[in-house]
């Protein structure tokens, strides 16, 4: 098929961009992508419906095509579903980002006793973003286990960005109820709401309203597959103008059914403007993690 990376090229050329930042793609050890993509290919009970994975490639060509694409840095989200399996994907993600400069070093969490442990060795080994997947994980975020976890990456600044939405489907700890009750305790946590919280759009705006620590990944919303199944609220699009800079460009890239300048188109048909576009596909990205190019 064909990748698209011109089309990339020339949105990202007409808005001026020095290079695209996604915080919201997946890099995992070959033989855990593989099970993901074997449970989309058998529409999964989280998301029972088709969806074919359009950048089903080996590494290096995924990584070749950011490039192609201008990403200039991305990150490499993975995330455990069971105990005893964060730590060894750290251990993976570390090495990656070592050899993958343009990488965000990414790490994980579980709540599990000793989670405390590998999340501080993690950060000392310089992870710049956590991945925590409350309805993959199925645990509660306010798990005690956790709590000085979060306090950590709060102290710290080093984002979160969390699945808490019930999107695809809800899971026993999804919603804004629990977040809430999370960001009541570590109000500094500096957390990154992934698919703008889909479908609970509204609920996760109004915390991003509520704590300016709090942001939102654009990843998969907006896009005709989403609308189709989870439209977001035409009534909120002043919110998002009001909350431009706390706007951050994710794709979920390379697990999408569409090609990556959909999500781009997607963004901009919004109708918010060249300077919005421009913030949430590079500006807001590069000031969070303070990149050379912010």
């Amino acid at each position: 098929m064909e990748t698209g990376s011109d089309d990339v090229v020339r949105f990202r050329e007409r808005l001026g961009l020095p290079g695209i930042i996604d915080v919201h793609t997946h890099f995992m050890p070959e033989q855990v992508l593989r099970k993901v993509w074997a449970y989309f290919d058998a529409a999964g009970p989280l998301t029972g419906l088709e969806w074919p994975i359009t950048y089903r490639y080996e590494e290096e060509r995924r990584l070749d095509l950011l490039r192609a694409f201008g990403v200039t840095r991305f990150t490499a989200m993975l995330y455990p579903h069971k105990p005893g399996m964060a730590r060894w994907l750290n251990g993976w993600a570390a090495d990656f980002a070592a050899r993958t400069p343009d990488c965000l070093h990414t790490a994980t969490l579980f709540p599990e006793e000793g989670v405390d442990v590998y999340v501080k060795e993690a950060v000392e080994a310089g992870a710049r973003v956590f991945k925590s997947h409350l309805q993959v994980g199925g645990y509660d975020a306010n798990d005690p286990l956790l709590d000085a976890v979060w306090g950590l990456l709060a102290e710290a600044g080093i984002p979160v960005v969390m699945h808490c939405g019930s999107g695809p489907a809800p899971g026993k700890f999804t919603g804004p109820g629990p977040v809430g009750r999370l960001l009541a305790r570590h109000p500094r946590l500096r957390l990154i709401v992934a698919h703008m919280g889909m479908p609970e759009y509204t609920e996760f705006l109004a915390l991003a309203e509520a704590y300016p620590e709090v942001r939102l990944d654009t990843t998969m919303a907006f896009t005709d597959f989403s609308e189709r199944l989870s439209p977001f609220p035409a009534a909120e699009r002043g919110r998002l103008a009001d909350l431009g800079d706390r706007i951050l460009l994710g794709t979920d890239f390379p697990n999408i059914p569409y090609p990556y300048v959909h999500q781009l188109e997607a963004l901009e048909r919004l109708g918010l403007g060249e300077a919005w576009l421009r913030a949430v596909c590079h500006g807001n990205a590069a000031a969070l993690f303070e990149l050379p190019d912010a």
